[in-house]
């Protein structure tokens, strides 16, 4: 890594990544051919290092030449960037993956510094390498991973990359595209090195990870001694085809909406040999989210012996908004799970690192596993009732085409809004209720600038929201009725167009939190700090985004309130709940569900709301937790990260 730039070599490093992005740009408009793409890519890393002829036939036979008719082309957009690195290579493989298949694959590029330290960990120096030693990536993509593998084999053993790849590899992937560039990458690997075979033998297959079968690919398979890679980033709505069902085979996929990559847990687990070893980096979301209790519950009860080295809220991915750490599992089992919260990026690359022992049995995977700060946060989740069990909090609404529905007219005329949505439209007002959406609570602290109107083409009876019949609609309200039935079309595309579940046509998406009710404490999903929390009562007043616990007290709520602003509550959340970019943190009902409501008495709840300074609050708090905050080093400043291309010798498993 380059340090103390100055300013001409700042400006050339900003212009060769400007270069870089505008060729990976070009390469994805170019052709929707991946052999097309494939040809510009293998040749412009032949060319960039001075490779003029080959004896590889897979790879020759993809080199462009002059008397090819599309080098003009070629030599036009290579003359704006080299791939002279491998990991450009690999990146670019990577970036070409559309953005449609990367939605249902989950490819994404893998820094060199995580794959190296992975598989640092899974296949350490003192370790026999022969023959019989077998690595795999069960969602190998253009095979990150396994070419960092096959350097590591290397080091270790000296071993050919021809034995590697016939003998010590094995790789698989859903996209019959990604085994092609596999094989690519890999030879190219080997070409570059030095080695350079007419043919290299590979153990890559496409087919689906959850229900491959090796025991039919590999003769006498009696599992692997290493599994290294990155589980596909695929969340559960985007689950489609043959995986969708594949997904509920596994043990650890029988909680909540499984994301794609929980599965592959158990999937990677279950092939390896005994002590052998697993490293993935994937999503760390499944410590607290309701879809991972069932793999908490699969660790706890296996008691594998697992390190997590968590990156909170410190995104590794340039192209992913993920919140990701690193576990490492062998195949042994252990009454610890052993744990680190890493500070920054730089922490993954020094010389120690220190994890905390924690005893599966202490863990609850039915509430989530809190990790960090363990004693503080289980002292306050056994104070009192669950927040979850004492109030009862909402999402927003879910019409599913919120631009049809909601609105801020753009004048009042009598007893109509007029709404502009392609042209403009009359609006009975009376057709309409008043919205706001709470997330924009984390700036302001008053709901009178959110108001907007949203069509509500339901009754109220008996505090239920019913829909109106349509024959109703149409004559109470023509000109609304009218309006929606312009969108008709539009409407029906809710749901992929699976609408048959609506009671009417015109009804919203969901039927959540329609409900009335006489008093509300809003605040945002997510936030960067204490955010501002607003009661209201009016009963018909909606919300979209955000959440609300609702009631029938008010006085409740404003208690409520005082907990929810204090240093002490948002101390848990920090510490247990879901990270974002930018330091911000889920307020979401499963996140705050499990925190400790003091059980007040009538007199101890009017002291606390006559309480005005926020630090006698948290005092006041804190005192009847018994939980002295000042002698934490809590903070929730945002740290400032530094890449290094490189991964130490550390060794976390024995």
């Amino acid at each position: 890594m380059v340090h103390n730039l100055h300013s001409i070599g700042l400006r050339f490093i900003l212009h060769s990544f400007d270069m870089k992005k505008e060729f990976f740009t070009y390469l994805k408009s170019y052709s929707f051919d991946p052999e097309k793409i494939d040809r510009i890519i293998v040749s412009n890393f032949l060319y960039s290092n001075n490779i003029q002829r080959c004896n590889n036939r897979l790879v020759e036979q993809l080199r462009i030449k002059e008397e090819d008719l599309d080098y003009g082309e070629f030599e036009r957009i290579t003359k704006s960037y080299s791939i002279v690195s491998f990991e450009d290579l690999i990146e670019a493989f990577e970036f070409v993956v559309s953005p449609e298949e990367k939605v249902v694959t989950g490819a994404v590029y893998t820094p060199s510094y995580i794959r190296a330290f992975i598989v640092n960990q899974t296949i350490q120096k003192d370790i026999v390498i022969d023959p019989a030693f077998r690595v795999c990536d069960p969602a190998c993509g253009c095979s990150g991973f396994l070419h960092t593998a096959a350097k590591r084999i290397k080091q270790i053993s000296g071993r050919s990359y021809q034995d590697i790849y016939r003998e010590n590899l094995f790789g698989l992937d859903i996209q019959e595209f990604s085994i092609r560039r596999s094989e690519l990458l890999l030879t190219l690997a080997a070409i570059i090195d030095g080695e350079d075979e007419d043919h290299f033998e590979f153990n890559l297959y496409q087919g689906n990870a959850l229900n491959f079968d090796w025991t039919r690919t590999i003769h006498d398979f009696q599992g692997f001694d290493s599994i290294v890679g990155n589980p596909p980033y695929v969340c559960s709505r985007n689950i489609n085809g043959e995986s969708k069902n594949l997904v509920f085979n596994w043990t650890v996929s029988k909680s909540g909406h499984p994301d794609l990559y929980i599965p592959f847990f158990e999937l990677g687990i279950t092939l390896l040999k005994p002590n052998g070893c697993l490293g993935y980096i994937t999503m760390n979301t499944f410590f607290k989210s309701v879809n991972g209790r069932a793999l908490r519950e699969y660790f706890q009860n296996q008691k594998l012996d697992m390190n997590i080295l968590d990156f909170g809220s410190f995104q590794v991915f340039e192209s992913k908004s993920t919140y990701t750490c690193i576990c490492l599992i062998r195949n042994s089992t252990s009454k610890f799970l052993h744990y680190v919260r890493l500070s920054d990026i730089n922490s993954l690359l020094s010389d120690r690192i220190s994890l905390e022992s924690i005893e599966y049995e202490s863990l609850d995977f039915d509430k989530g596993w809190n990790l960090q700060e363990r004693d503080i946060l289980n002292k306050i989740e056994s104070i009192g009732t669950p927040l979850g069990k004492k109030f009862t909090s909402r999402n927003g609404i879910a019409t599913l085409k919120n631009d049809v529905y909601i609105f801020e007219p753009i004048e009042e005329i009598n007893e109509y809004y007029i709404l502009q949505n392609g042209q403009q439209y009359s609006i009975e007002r009376e057709a309409c209720v008043d919205i706001i959406n709470p997330n924009k609570l984390t700036k302001l602290d008053s709901i009178q600038s959110l108001r907007k109107k949203i069509i509500f083409p339901y009754k109220i009876e008996n505090g239920q929201a019913i829909i109106i019949p349509e024959e109703e609609f149409s004559k109470r309200f023509p000109n609304t009725y009218n309006y929606l039935l312009s969108k008709k079309d539009i409407l029906e595309t809710r749901d992929k167009g699976k609408g048959e579940h609506y009671d009417v046509w015109y009804a919203y998406g969901r039927n959540q939190s329609l409900e009335s009710y006489q008093f509300k404490l809003f605040f945002p999903h997510i936030s960067p700090k204490t955010p501002n929390y607003v009661i209201n009562n009016e009963p018909s007043l909606l919300f979209v985004n955000g959440l609300a616990i609702v009631g029938e007290n008010e006085r409740e709520l404003q208690y409520l309130s005082k907990v929810m602003s204090s240093r002490l509550f948002w101390f848990y959340i920090v510490n247990s709940s879901k990270p974002y970019g930018s330091g911000y943190y889920s307020l979401s009902r499963n996140y705050i569900k499990n925190f400790g409501i003091y059980d007040f008495t009538q007199d101890q709840i009017e002291e606390l709301l006559n309480l005005t300074s926020q630090e006698d609050v948290d005092r006041y708090l804190e005192s009847l937790y018994k939980i002295n905050l000042n002698s934490t080093n809590f903070s929730v400043e945002i740290q400032q990260f530094n890449y290094q291309n490189k991964a130490e010798e550390i060794i976390l498993i024995k």
